[in-house]
Formats: C-alpha cells, structure tokens, sequence
C-alpha cells in the first residue's frame, strides 16, 4: 500500500489558514499530524501536534481520529 493514497484528497494550506482554522474549530477538533523526525518534533511542534513519522504513517494511522480534519506538516 502506497502511503500517498492516504493523504488524498489534498490541499495545500499555509500558515494563516492553518491559524485561521484553529480560532474557528478549535485545537480539540483539529489533528495536527507532525510527520517530521522525533528529534525535529523534540525541537519544536505545535501545541497538542500527533507525532507520527512519515516513515510509519501507514502502520499507524489507527492512531488518527478519523472524525477530525488532519493538518499533516
């Protein structure tokens, strides 16, 4: 299974409407997914961002809420 089809449909956003999308809905029904390194994310991450390294996304996307839009960065 090829990771990229998880991640479709996509859209690009930046770091306005990511901040825009925060002040609307929340940071509790939103999923932050960091899908950097564990010491990248160690060294910095958005408040409340799930940690899954892009490496195993596709063994470990029970671990998303499939209810809530996801933000991958």
């Amino acid at each position: 299974m090829q990771w990229k089809q998880f991640l479709t449909p996509v859209r690009s956003i930046d770091w306005r409407q990511a901040e825009g999308l925060i002040n609307t809905h929340g940071l509790d029904e939103i999923t932050f997914l960091d899908v950097r390194q564990p010491s990248e994310y160690e060294a910095g991450h958005l408040p409340g961002a799930v940690l899954v390294p892009l490496g195993e996304l596709d063994k470990r996307l029970a671990e998303l809420d499939q209810g809530k839009p996801v933000v991958v960065y």
